[in-house]
């Protein structure tokens, strides 16, 4: 029942049949016994789609044993339960070490059962027993209220890989197999998932895996010719061009395709025998002799029907084969009595009674098919990394701080600190191979430059006398792709890695949505009580919306901070230190925490350096100040507060309090800084909420507060909603203005500059209702001052590009 592919017929001889069946490598007998394996795998995956009772029909099937919500996906399951079984076969007669990841979106049935049947599904959840009682109870799990989800996820034993959302399969692969010598990645392409950016551009990571310390990726195209409901394009392809299209990226292609399980079993045998034997050639040849160019790995494509083994038609429509298989074949079965029918004669089709003894549990000489103890894909411990997490080995943050004797007098990048920082972190870490930086071609660009005193990037190929700092050896991951650096780096810490991602702010958004989906993983990973906590994916963005005056539009939003705020308190974090010493607070503190999204955003241009070492280690532990040198209300009651939150911000908060010094000497000022944007929330949605008492102890119990913020001006409404009289906080943020413009016109334009504060402030204060006409006039003039300066000059006042903090007179 093809139909999506020329090269093949469906039409194959008996004879023909007989000589591919015996044509490979399995004996007779093993043949036999992986076939029936493939039948109970594929049983127990339609069971869990259908069933609530009745799990092994052992009485005629009846509409009260079906599911009054038929959930989970049928089409893709066959092919991912029989790559499942080849594997097996695979790891018992090599000892080898290998993890699987399904990128087809809902294999959830497929790879649950595969961990029911080899024992690892009831070690993890003991009442799910490897018997009747518990293939009922998994069945009644799937895909119903408190159960497990429809895709491969985090309940999954052996799953480092949410298959919710497509095109990171091979992200998530490579990232695994990073600095894991010994380890194989199977990883299964669906052939819709194919048409992903993500995935399109995940091919390429060939160029930067080391076979002499590195583990192998061995991708699965798996094509079944159909998504929902349209054709898959790469199933159209000829085999010739698929065949082109894998080598240009690195690859030898080997095909698997039929529709005869005899013949498809010996055929995939034989080749996972092949590309086993290769893979462990290319690592010998690399660890003898050393890497000097980029290996051909091998990849599989596997061409089988989608929905194979179920219904061949449906109300005389073609089934198998088809889109019609993709979800679920028959979803009327409790008021279809045809439909019943016929889906009592598909599930007996695959002999239940021959693959299950009479409690229910799997045959022995099934059972002995599946590796033993870690050996087993669902056990293996590094699907589980934390289990293999090794602490990193971090120098003292204080090492590298900058001497700050006077607040908002010197100019630093702030960022060129922590890459020092960085750089001791990989020599001290060498041995243990389990940190990298992955950055978008950026490294330099943002001031992290330092880590190449020791470390260089990682490139396995062709390379030339005027490279810098390029070896199939560094540990630098540079690559022009927010998704594979995002991928890489999710990969390498399931797997019990460390690392950090670096990037543009606004190109951050290109792979936002993958930060989403890892914070969800943790998020659901911190409710199993056997996931091992990993290492937190650590995000810094730097190069951001206020400073990227010489870029231009496209390269200013702060966007990734909104969406990270969306997700829940206990796995996102945000930090937006203000200054150098805080940076490194923050960046010790990340890269030691476990099961978080951190958020790190910070400039990389010269900015003022506000605190000393000391005094930035008490503000990042409490995440919240009042900065006392910015203020003068004595400790008092102040008119206004002006609180900050980012670098910029600061700045111009900061030089906001010391020009309304000037004009308005009687003003009582309260400077408030925030580094983790978190304290703002009420206590009661965040873990590192303020309470009511703290609120006010900082902003005041009535007064107005003038607030600039990195970000969109709504994220700090949002945030303080359920505070005390929160609307009198009045928020100034970036506004979705931008250009090629000056530091400063940046801040002009979306209204957040020290003068606009200023008059904020001044406008808020009732007891200047007189003066403030005069007082908002003054700063409205210097703005106009500012912006004809720039036109004219094409830069900033000078007074105010090197502003200073200074003593007044």
């Amino acid at each position: 029942m093809y139909g999506f592919d020329v090269t093949i017929s469906s039409a194959v001889s008996a004879q023909e049949q007989r000589r591919r069946a015996t044509a490979g490598p399995l004996s007779p007998e093993s043949l036999d016994l992986m076939q029936r394996y493939w039948q109970a795998a594929n049983y127990v995956t339609v069971a869990q789609i259908y069933l609530m009772d009745n799990p092994l029909l052992r009485e005629p099937l009846r509409p009260e044993h079906v599911k009054p919500r038929l959930l989970g996906h049928w089409g893709t399951s066959p092919g991912l339960n029989l790559i499942y079984l080849h594997l097996n076969r695979l790891i018992k007669e090599q000892d080898a070490s290998v993890i699987y990841l399904a990128g087809p979106g809902h294999g959830g049935p497929a790879l649950v059962g595969q961990g029911w049947l080899e024992g690892t599904y009831s070690e993890f959840y003991p009442a799910v027993t490897p018997d009747l009682a518990g293939l009922r109870l998994l069945c009644r799990r799937f895909s119903t209220p408190d159960g497990v989800p429809s895709h491969v996820s985090v309940p999954t034993p052996g799953s480092v890989h949410e298959g919710g959302e497509l095109g990171y399969v091979l992200s998530h692969a490579f990232g695994a197999a990073f600095d894991n010598p010994d380890l194989i990645v199977a990883a299964v392409v669906g052939d819709g998932e194919a048409e992903s950016g993500p995935l399109a551009g995940a091919w390429r990571s060939t160029a930067f895996l080391n076979p002499a310390r590195d583990g192998a990726v061995l991708p699965i195209l798996h094509l079944n010719g159909y998504k929902i409901s349209g054709p898959a394009v790469i199933s159209r392809d000829s085999d010739t061009d698929i065949e082109a299209f894998l080598r240009g990226n690195g690859y030898q292609a080997h095909f698997v395709e039929g529709d005869d399980p005899p013949g498809v079993h010996q055929e995939l045998a034989a080749t996972l025998d092949r590309c086993h034997e290769q893979i462990r050639a290319i690592q010998r040849e690399a660890r003898r002799h050393g890497v000097y160019d980029r290996p051909r790995w091998p990849a599989i494509v596997l061409r089988t029907p989608k929905g194979w083994t179920g219904p061949k038609e449906m109300d005389g429509r073609p089934a198998e084969g088809t889109f019609r298989s993709h979800q679920v074949p028959m979803s009327d079965t409790r008021t279809n009595p045809a439909h019943l029918a016929q889906l009592e004669e598909w599930l007996r089709s695959y002999r239940p009674e021959e693959l299950f003894d009479e409690g229910g549990r799997l045959v022995p000489e099934l059972a002995a098919l599946a590796p033993a103890g870690d050996r087993r894909m669902s056990a293996n411990p590094h699907a589980n990394g934390g289990k293999v997490l090794i602490d990193l080995n971090i120098p003292d943050f204080r090492d590298y701080a900058i001497k700050v004797e006077q607040p908002a007098v010197i100019r630093r990048e702030s960022p060129r600190q922590l890459g020092m920082m960085l750089r001791d972190i990989y020599s001290r870490n060498a041995e243990a191979a389990n940190f990298r930086l992955f950055c978008p071609d950026e490294t330099n660009s943002n001031r992290l430059g330092n880590v190449f005193e020791v470390e260089n990037r990682c490139f396995v190929g062709r390379t030339l006398d005027i490279d810098d700092h390029l070896s199939p050896d560094g540990r630098v991951m540079e690559v022009l792709s927010e998704h594979l650096c995002e991928g890489w780096l999710e990969g390498y810490t399931l797997t019990g890695r460390h690392g950090v991602f670096a990037t543009y702010e606004a190109f951050a958004m290109v792979s936002a949505s993958m930060a989403v989906q890892h914070s969800k993983w943790l998020q659901e990973a911190r409710n199993v009580p056997w996931r091992e906590p990993v290492a937190s994916l650590n995000i810094l963005l730097t190069s951001t919306c206020w400073r990227n005056d010489h870029n231009g539009f496209s390269h200013q939003g702060p966007g990734l901070i909104d969406v990270m705020l969306s997700k829940r308190g206990t796995v996102t974090r945000i930090y937006l230190p203000p200054d150098a010493n805080c940076l490194l607070s923050v960046g010790d503190h990340c890269l030691r925490s476990r099961d978080y999204v951190n958020l790190i955003v910070i400039d990389k241009q010269p900015q003022l350096q506000f605190l000393d070492m000391e005094t930035a280690i008490r503000h990042c532990e409490n995440g919240v100040s009042i900065w006392h040198q910015a203020s003068n209300d004595d400790g008092g009651e102040p008119d206004v507060v002006l609180g900050c939150a980012g670098d910029i911000p600061t700045m111009e908060t900061v030089a906001a309090a010391w020009y309304l010094r000037r004009i308005v000497p009687d003003l009582r000022v309260r400077v408030v800084n925030v580094v983790d944007l978190m304290r703002l929330f009420p206590v009661e949605y965040h873990p590192h909420g303020t309470t009511d008492k703290e609120f006010v102890e900082l902003f005041t119990e009535d007064k107005p507060v003038v607030f600039a913020f990195h970000g969109y001006r709504r994220a700090i409404h949002e945030i303080v909603h359920g505070h005390p009289h929160v609307g009198r906080i009045h928020v100034r943020g970036f506004n979705e203005q931008g250009t090629t413009t000056t530091p400063f016109q940046m801040v002009v334009l979306n209204e957040m500059s020290r003068f606009h504060l200023a008059a904020e402030a001044i406008r808020r204060v009732p007891r200047l209702s007189g003066q403030a006409p005069d007082l908002v006039a003054q700063c409205e003039a210097r703005i106009a001052e500012a912006n004809a300066y720039a036109r004219e000059h094409f830069e900033d006042q000078p007074e105010i590009r090197d502003w200073v903090w200074t003593d007044h007179d």
